[in-house]
């Protein structure tokens, strides 16, 4: 996967493939069918998959009280597409001057002149241009007139509902992050950095890496079994999100436990996946009461990475 920050940077190897445009927030199911169908369509014409997404999110811009958290960063959606078999993501730094641009103005510089597609895959739901004034109708138009040809991809469906970021969101929420799992194309994930704690839990034998500056949606409090990557290792991890009313503490922290690991993280980033949620957030009697349930909470969470 290769990652372009500008289309100043696209070159020929990135021209004269499939095209698809749109934010692939968390990189779903229902977008791994829309990256499916790009890729047949790159095999036909002979050219590489690509795919066109805004960095931040346009809403970011127009109404930043209205934007929600993502649910991935850039390079990990970039790392996701990428596993799916996308060539190509453009990352285009979002501006007002491109965010103007009619359908008509943004397909012909975008889609013509810059990326040079000769072909296109999108879902139905797909808008584009000033005030989303541009549908699936308008693009098929375009399209036509280009004589570009353009696949349209039906949602994909579970338990009867579309899978969609927003669900997926609406999901991790609450908590849910099993069933959101079951909608991703990989377990969802969070980045941030380690920074120094209250060290409470290396005091009962449980120390936990303190993250900050996370830039994703965080799921309910609770505690979670996960896995921690970092420095090239895959671990097992108990991950608690909220305060710690056995000690008093009413601020909420992402405190993360890594199973088998007693080197140094300070300073470090780190990323965590979110298997499964293990319980609520809760106080106890006494540090030692603590330390049981912790005990069991790492025990469970081990078994939930052995079996993912």
């Amino acid at each position: 996967m290769n990652i372009l920050r500008d289309l100043s940077e696209v070159c020929d190897r990135a021209r004269g493939g499939a095209l698809s445009i749109g934010n692939f927030d968390g990189v779903h199911l229902g977008h791994a069918r829309i990256v499916e169908q790009l890729i047949q369509q790159a095999h036909a014409v002979g050219g590489p998959a690509v795919v066109f997404t805004f960095d931040p999110h346009p809403v970011q811009l127009l109404r930043p009280d209205q934007c929600p958290p993502p649910l991935t960063w850039t390079e990990r959606k970039a790392e996701l597409l990428g596993d799916l078999g996308v060539d190509w993501m453009v990352a285009y730094p979002t501006d007002q001057r491109m965010l103007r641009r009619t359908p008509c103005d943004f397909f012909q510089f975008v889609v013509l002149e810059q990326l040079v597609a000769r072909a296109m895959v999108e879902g139905p739901n797909f808008f584009f241009g000033h005030n989303r004034a541009g549908t699936i109708e308008v693009l098929r138009e375009l399209t036509d007139e280009a004589a570009i040809p353009l696949t349209v991809v039906e949602p994909y469906a579970m338990d009867g509902q579309y899978v969609s970021s927003s669900r997926i969101r609406q999901l991790i929420s609450r908590g849910e992050v099993r069933a959101a799992r079951a909608m991703l194309t990989q377990p969802y994930r969070i980045r941030g950095m380690v920074t120094h704690g209250a060290r409470r839990g290396q005091k009962i034998g449980f120390p936990t890496a303190n993250l900050h500056a996370i830039d994703t949606l965080l799921p309910a409090e609770g505690v979670y079994a996960g896995r921690a990557r970092f420095n090239g290792h895959l671990l097992p991890a108990a991950i608690n999100l909220g305060a710690n009313p056995t000690f008093g503490e009413s601020t909420a922290k992402v405190e993360v436990h890594v199973v088998g690991w007693d080197g140094p993280l300070y300073g470090q980033p780190l990323e965590v996946d979110f298997l499964e949620r293990l319980r609520d957030i809760q106080p106890f009697p006494s540090p030692a009461a603590l330390k049981e349930q912790l005990e069991r909470d790492v025990k469970e969470a081990e078994a939930i990475c052995g079996q993912s």
